[in-house]
């Protein structure tokens, strides 16, 4: 008798995943420590910029009714400079010297560019005239006090931090980065670096998934290599519960063979299994779970199996957490070979992805698919999704790709 569960869906998975998972708390970081944040909250000016009419060349400001018939010959009263203005007022036949970024003074309502000028002692003569207006900035020109211009939501960029800091927040507030620990089980693992035995391989999953959570927001805690030991399994468990994590990535011994024992340490510790076995490949044997406050996903020993479920799994729940819109990128394109039926496993193939100048995107599967190809992933720019029960395909169809 069969007691194997069924294979769950992918989109049903993903659902059950995230359905308990809520926001995480919010914190404030200074400006140097808000790249690649997520905004808790919407974020507005606290003043125009400019705050107030600015000069965008260097030159004179004048009046335009003193230059309009050049050649004019204005006498120079002062200087405004970037960050000191000139107190006074500009009369008829008069001029300033100013600098870009200088506060234009009152009176003023253009700027007389320096190219266009001759200058004899405290006298400027106009050489060309200008209407009203040119060359001064309008305060507000950039954007005014209470606007909004940063979304809840964003993931900072230079370009939001710069735009923050011209706002006048010296702080932002973020939500806080998801704690993900990162434990790799097996035997036959060593370190990068090593001298692996006969019987052993290079461990390469923990740090392609440790990399992975630092670029979609987290904070990776690393738990290590440990054996196919259960007393030592146990113990890393309850270091990621020290360590208060939020996220708990074990990476291998997700199924129920004689040395898979990942699942049945997790449910002794208490975890409550939610689903297990997943219709797609790669990656069928993916669990999820809950153990006191941490989300749990074990992941598959094989390379590809591992990554590719962290990107259709593992981001969706770190962009839950960080308060972000749960998107995958996902785009049509045309095939560039031909594909095989499908069975009741939804597949995602690694492929190449080649845009013409028209416009149009080829997708072309790489021949070898096997999970533990971990060259191909590294040379595939998308996933061709290949639905459950799909029928052939040919080159020259359409398909849906996940973009990498």
């Amino acid at each position: 008798m069969n007691n194997m569960p069924s294979l769950m869906p992918v989109a049903d998975a993903l659902d059950k995943l995230l359905d308990p998972v809520s926001r995480n708390s919010v914190e404030h970081v200074n400006l140097h420590m808000a790249l690649n944040r997520t905004l808790a909250r919407d974020i507005a000016a606290r003043r125009d910029q400019p705050p107030f009419p600015a000069s965008a060349m260097d030159g004179y400001a004048v009046r335009a009714v003193d230059i309009a018939s050049p050649p004019n010959t204005l006498r120079v009263i002062g200087e405004a400079a970037a960050g000191h203005h000139y107190s006074g007022e500009v009369k008829t036949g008069e001029a300033v010297r100013i600098f870009t970024g200088a506060p234009v003074p009152p009176g003023a309502d253009t700027i007389l560019i320096q190219e266009n000028t001759s200058l004899e002692g405290r006298f400027v003569t106009a050489l060309q005239a200008e209407t009203a207006g040119r060359y001064v900035r309008k305060p507000g020109l950039d954007f005014t006090n209470g606007e909004q211009l940063l979304q809840k939501g964003a993931v900072l960029d230079y370009r939001a931090i710069a735009i923050a800091a011209s706002m006048n927040h010296a702080t932002l507030p973020v939500f806080r980065k998801p704690r993900v620990a990162v434990l790799a089980t097996g035997d036959e693992l060593v370190l990068p670096g090593s001298n692996p035995g006969p019987d052993q391989i290079i461990a390469s999953n923990s740090f392609g998934i440790a990399a992975f959570v630092e670029k979609n927001g987290g904070k990776t805690l690393d738990l290590g290599i440990v054996a196919d030991n259960e007393s030592d399994i146990s113990a890393a468990i309850s270091m990621a519960k020290q360590q208060g994590a939020d996220i708990l990535v074990t990476i291998g011994g997700a199924s129920v063979g004689d040395h898979d024992l990942v699942q049945k340490v997790l449910r002794s510790s208490g975890m409550e299994l939610e689903f297990w076995r997943i219709a797609m490949r790669p990656g069928k044997p993916l669990i999820a779970g809950q153990l006191e406050n941490m989300r749990v996903l074990g992941l598959p020993g094989n390379p590809v199996s591992s990554l590719v479920c962290s990107v259709l799994f593992l981001a969706p729940l770190l962009q839950k957490m960080l308060g972000q819109e749960v998107v995958q990128q996902t785009q049509s394109a045309i095939l560039g070979a031909n594909i095989a039926k499908n069975d009741i496993r939804q597949e995602y193939l690694r492929a190449t992805l080649v845009q013409d100048a028209s416009g149009k995107r080829t997708a072309t599967p790489f021949k070898r698919q096997d999970s533990s190809i971990l060259s191909l992933y590294h040379k595939a720019d998308c996933l061709i999704i290949r639905p459950s029960h799909a029928k052939a395909a040919t080159s020259g169809d359409k398909c849906t790709v996940l973009i990498l």
